[in-house]
């Protein structure tokens, strides 16, 4: 028998969002997680708003939907609130119920900029982090760190001359002027973005095109393949290495030797020096084309440890490519150190839940 189509929508449910979401859906885990994460992070929270006044949007569920948009992908603020306005999984995880209206879109970016100025980012990756120890998710004694660019919201033709005359367009178009650049050499002691300062035009490689860009790092423990320690500088000629000290000196000290693996770039006697003087073992791979050779010898790469390493230095360069396709760290959205900075680590925490609930579905087995 042929089912009526009926177009009348039913007046009232009785069936909530909590009963949508599939028992077995990774969100529930991430959702855990999360609370757990934020409770953490309640008195951060009482500092960064006034005891009175008009009540703002909850800062948990800001983090929500901040998280919703990395873990998504959703491009923008508009889309991401139309999205939690007719997505009741999206809804659920925010924590608004079905008949709560959505916030405006420039009310969510106000409050969500309140949170860019506090350390929150930092905090909540930190809060994940502790999480992830009291599952036993976290391994104390081989780590891998590498590098990505982050392209900076900024224009080529915004790249001019500090001082002296500046190219001007040679037509009349506001949107998209033409500017002819040809035979001026550019480069960051004599150039600046008009639009992002702190931004610098790098290129990942020899045969790669240069952008202007920051640098991201991302330290990762090898055992489960978490990171540990996230940050962004600007993207000069020896940031990887300078930001590795950096992310190496946060790690708790302990005893024993810990091992650090790493790519080519790497590969110089300061950084090798640096990294035993913290207590580490640098399993780097050998740069043999480098003037004077490789900074890492027989001693180090005779080990079985240093061939561990290598196979599992691959496994950071998956959180460097979530990073950029998924996590929208491709391309950041943001203008300054500072606040690309808190996107950058904020999007690693995301990654580390999934990896998290991808860890705790399996019993822990990486």
């Amino acid at each position: 028998m042929r089912g009526e189509e009926r177009q009348q929508a039913k007046l009232f449910s009785y069936i909530s969002p909590e009963q949508r979401i599939p028992p077995k859906h990774p969100i529930r885990t991430i959702r855990q997680l999360v609370d757990g994460a934020l409770r953490e992070l309640s008195p951060e929270f009482d500092v960064l708003y006034a005891a009175g006044g008009r009540p703002s949007i909850p800062p948990e569920q800001l983090l929500r939907a901040l998280l919703l948009q990395v873990l998504f992908t959703v491009r923008s603020e508009r889309q991401l609130m139309e999205r939690i306005d007719y997505d009741l999984m999206f809804r659920w995880f925010v924590g608004l119920e079905l008949d709560d209206s959505v916030w405006d879109v420039t009310v969510f970016t106000k409050n969500r900029d309140r949170l860019l100025e506090g350390e929150i980012a930092h905090g909540f990756f930190q809060a994940v982090l502790r999480e992830a120890k009291r599952r036993q998710l976290l391994s104390a004694e081989h780590f891998t760190i590498d590098g990505t660019l982050v392209r900076a919201w900024a224009g080529q033709k915004s790249f001019q001359q500090r001082r002296g005359r500046r190219r001007k367009p040679t037509d009349s178009d506001p949107g998209n002027p033409t500017v002819d650049f040809h035979g001026e050499r550019r480069s960051n002691t004599t150039h600046e973005s008009t639009t992002d300062r702190e931004a610098r035009l790098a290129k990942k490689g020899v045969g790669h095109e240069a952008h202007l860009a920051y640098h991201g790092h991302v330290l990762m423990e090898n055992r489960h393949g978490l990171a540990v320690g996230a940050t962004v500088t600007a993207a000069t000629g020896t940031a990887e290495r300078d930001a590795a000290q950096t992310l190496l000196g946060q790690l708790p000290r302990r005893r024993g030797r810990r091992t650090l693996g790493a790519d080519k770039g790497y590969d110089t006697r300061g950084s090798v020096a640096a990294w035993r003087a913290f207590g580490f073992t640098p399993h780097v791979a050998q740069n043999s084309g480098r003037s004077g050779g490789s900074a890492i010898d027989e001693r180090t790469t005779r080990h079985p440890g240093y061939t561990v390493s290598q196979q599992k230095r691959k496994r950071v360069e998956e959180i460097c490519g979530w990073l950029k396709n998924i996590g929208l760290q491709r391309q950041t959205r943001l203008r300054g150190t500072a606040r690309v900075a808190w996107m950058f680590v904020f999007a690693t925490a995301a990654y580390n839940l999934v990896r998290m609930t991808r860890l705790l579905d399996t019993g822990g087995v990486p």
